[in-house]
């Protein structure tokens, strides 16, 4: 697809969830949906300036909540100091290899949650995120 085409589907992508599209924002918009990924804030501010724009950290953090608010991409939080970006909203789970810092998609429909406590009043469940850690034998 050339460049214009594509830039008008993903300002219409955007757009489609209520997010005005800027340069920065189109910029990592294409980072994120070049194919199903899981980047840490790091990884797309490198990758957001390998390209054509220059981009703030602050910028890119802040277009990535604004992502994650609007259900473009996911959160992960594969242990206290590793999130990642998932650029696959869809309800799916994780493992993720302490070893090697890997994240790779569990398909949902093979995990089963039983056991929930009941939710406090006045709330509704957006859902339940499984992050299985693994380790390599030695």
């Amino acid at each position: 697809m050339d460049t214009k085409a594509n830039d008008a589907t993903m300002n219409a992508w955007l757009r489609g969830h209520g997010i005005t599209p800027t340069n920065q924002r189109l910029e990592i918009a294409r980072v994120l949906s070049a194919r199903c990924v899981h980047l840490s804030a790091d990884d797309v501010f490198r990758l957001v300036n390998n390209a054509r724009q220059r981009v703030s950290k602050a910028t890119v953090y802040n277009t990535l909540s604004l992502f994650v608010e609007k259900g473009l991409i996911r959160q992960v939080m594969a242990d206290p100091s590793k999130i990642f970006y998932d650029s696959n909203p869809a309800l799916h789970h994780h493992f993720y290899d302490v070893s090697t810092g890997e994240l790779t998609d569990i398909d949902a429909t093979n995990v089963k949650v039983s056991g929930l406590p009941p939710l406090p009043e006045g709330t509704t469940m957006e859902g339940v995120d499984v992050v299985v850690r693994l380790r390599h034998k030695h």
